[in-house]
């Protein structure tokens, strides 16, 4: 068996293991067995990288790796395998899930210490990442589906992971349903592919679309709309952003996990891998790039009044993702990509970075009730700056900045004003919201006394991935070269606009740092007037309700969706259609309890009833003897 296939067997050896005895391993077996199956799925990832390397270096261009396990099923021609397909794109999101992922284990092995089910969060957490593994590397689109499929129901069982807590069960359920919706798209999606196509095997529809999909016809743009609908949902885009916030209720790893190496980071690759269908609708395409820049603004604007630490975090993920949705709406393939990688290691030390800070002070999230913890926790602090910089994309020194500037800069080349100045506005947001979650949880007086914090397990993962998310992380450029369409700077028709590049960059240096240095000021200066802000001004007051409730998309579906699903729920709850058909049982049993009424056994009662009866009878029969001789006589 080849390294690439043991990526995702180790997991889930891992998860089988932990699941069918969780109740008889202790928690140093268990962080063995779930942790070091992480482990040995980087080591084997990192093998596959080696082999992946040597060969590009012999060939003079990067391969491409396929493995067919078995043949999964034969329905006639269609004989999907179990194969594993591996090429630069696929290589950098293995390299992403297994490094950083092991990292998240790493740490949550400290995190999650002496908490009740230890096992079974292992088995969910090594399940989720086999399943992602599986998803990048299937070499068809219905092997893809069942890696898609297996991380929804991870994510499920690990936001809802205290489930004795109902709001927690409810926002795993919220998270499953809302992401659902965007998995039967995907699902509708493969059916149009292979109706077109022939095949659901990714490499014949990369190299099948481009002459087999008519350009732009009411067919095409379906198929890409439904893939569109696909990765929104996985990605937490308008309109299918609602959940992601709520998936904070699961332990602070599982965020991490999801924000950073897995799940959410789905709907990139599915539009930056089918990429040719996109190109093939280009009103679909505009559209990626369109609901991008929309959800990075109201996002950024959502983040900034946000006062749970997890949900400022969840909602930068939400706009970070918008960038990579611009990048892949401007035809920036790979600076999407490269986005994707550099965010991983910025969004998981901010996420583990802000566990410890939980911990310390004593499972407390309310950024209001903390401070003066930088000289209490400085690690934690120091990840939160480096981290911090790296999300607001401070020039030369964070890895955050060569992603997203290149993502601003592809937008400029390739003439797409409204993404890149929303892209421009949001990089200002994000800067603001930064700094304020700094400020308030590190700086000013300490409000809830926090305990210093020791382990290498959770200084490891956090020193790491602070160095990556350092000018460090950007020097690792991912293969894409043949892959993916190069970016619009590359293309000879946009060698004008070339002449702007040092503009461009140096005005998005210019607004992160203008955010920066706003933000600082207003709150270690007018830190107060900005709290009682929206008490004293009404438009601000609006405003903030506004972004505290995330622009009313819970209310709104609400109004739409979950409560006439309610009222239909009770109505058939209530079963009408089985209470239409006991109309004839009720009216039977009226006539019974008619007829029994008369059978009293009085005498005279029945002699009354006999000579009624009788009278009754015998008007009849004059009554139509009568009508027969008028009928006669006419």
């Amino acid at each position: 068996m080849s390294a690439l296939a043991l990526t995702f067997i180790f997991p889930l050896i891992g998860f089988l293991l932990l699941a069918f005895g969780r109740d008889d391993w202790s928690e140093r077996a268990a962080t063995i067995i779930g942790v070091g199956s992480m482990f040995l799925s980087a080591l084997a990832a990192l093998v596959v990288g080696w082999q992946f390397f040597g060969l590009a270096e012999a060939s003079g261009s990067y391969p491409v790796l396929r493995e067919t396990l078995w043949t999964w099923f034969q329905i006639g021609d269609f004989a999907p395998r179990f194969g594993l397909h591996l090429d630069g794109l696929s290589l950098t999101l293995l390299g992403v899930i297994t490094g950083v992922g092991f990292l998240i284990h790493l740490f949550a092995s400290w995190y999650m210490h002496q908490e009740a089910q230890f096992a079974r969060f292992f088995s969910y957490m090594n399940l989720f990442v086999a399943s992602m593994i599986l998803l990048v590397l299937a070499d068809n689109l219905l092997l893809m589906y069942l890696g898609w499929e297996g991380v929804g129901i991870c994510s499920y069982l690990l936001i809802g992971f205290y489930y004795q807590e109902r709001a927690n069960g409810r926002a795993a359920l919220k998270a499953f349903t809302v992401t659902r919706v965007g998995d039967v798209f995907l699902a509708i999606g493969l059916f149009l592919l292979f109706r077109e196509l022939g095949t659901l095997n990714i490499s014949e529809i990369v190299a099948k679309a481009p002459s087999l999909l008519e350009f732009n016809t009411p067919t095409t743009q379906l198929a890409a709309l439904m893939l569109l609908g696909g990765a929104v949902g996985k990605s937490a885009q308008l309109p299918l952003q609602t959940w992601l916030a709520d998936a904070m209720a699961g332990p602070t790893p599982v965020s991490a996990l999801i924000h950073a190496a897995t799940m959410v980071t789905a709907g990139v690759y599915l539009i930056a891998r089918l990429h040719p269908v996109f190109l093939q609708a280009p009103p679909i395409h505009d559209l990626v790039g369109y609901i991008g820049a929309v959800t990075l603004v109201i996002a950024g604007l959502c983040a900034l009044v946000q006062t749970d630490i997890k949900r400022v975090l969840a909602y930068s993920t939400m706009s970070q993702l918008g960038y990579m949705f611009v990048a892949l709406g401007a035809g920036a393939w790979s600076a999407a990509v490269f986005h994707l990688m550099t965010h991983a290691f910025f969004k998981a030390l901010l996420f583990l970075a802000s566990g410890a800070v939980i911990l310390a002070c004593h499972h407390e999230q309310n950024i209001l009730n903390m401070g003066g913890l930088r000289k209490r926790i400085p690690l934690v602090f120091w990840s939160f700056v480096v981290g911090g910089g790296a999300l607001a994309a401070l020039p030369f020194v964070t890895a955050g900045f060569f992603s997203k500037d290149e993502i601003l800069w592809e937008s400029w080349v390739a003439d797409k004003p409204f993404l890149f100045w929303m892209g421009l506005f949001g990089a200002f947001l994000t800067a603001i919201y930064t700094v304020r979650l700094i400020v308030y949880v590190f700086f000013g007086q300490e409000k809830t006394p926090a305990y210093e914090l020791r382990g290498l397990s959770y200084q490891i993962p956090l020193v790491i991935l602070l160095v990556l998310s350092t000018f460090v992380g950007a020097l690792i450029h991912p293969p894409l070269a043949g892959v993916l369409p190069v970016n619009p700077s590359e293309l000879v028709a946009n060698a004008g606009r070339l002449n702007d590049q040092h503009l461009i960059e140096g005005l998005a240096m210019l607004v992160a740092l203008s955010g920066v240095a706003l933000a600082a000021w207003l709150f270690m200066r007018r830190r107060s007037q900005i709290t009682a802000l929206p008490y004293r001004s009404k438009p601000a007051a609006a405003a903030w309700v506004a972004f505290d409730r995330a622009f009313g998309f819970d209310d709104l579906y609400d109004l739409i969706f979950v409560k006439p699903f309610n009222a239909i729920a009770r109505l058939l709850g209530r079963d009408p259609l089985d209470r239409l058909w006991g109309v004839i049982p009720a009216l039977s049993g009226a006539g019974n309890r008619l007829m029994t009424h008369f059978q009293g056994g009085g005498l005279r009662g029945y002699l009354a009833s006999t000579v009624l009866g009788a009278i009754i009878t015998i008007g009849v029969l004059l009554a139509w003897q009568i009508a027969q001789l008028a009928a006669r006589g006419g």
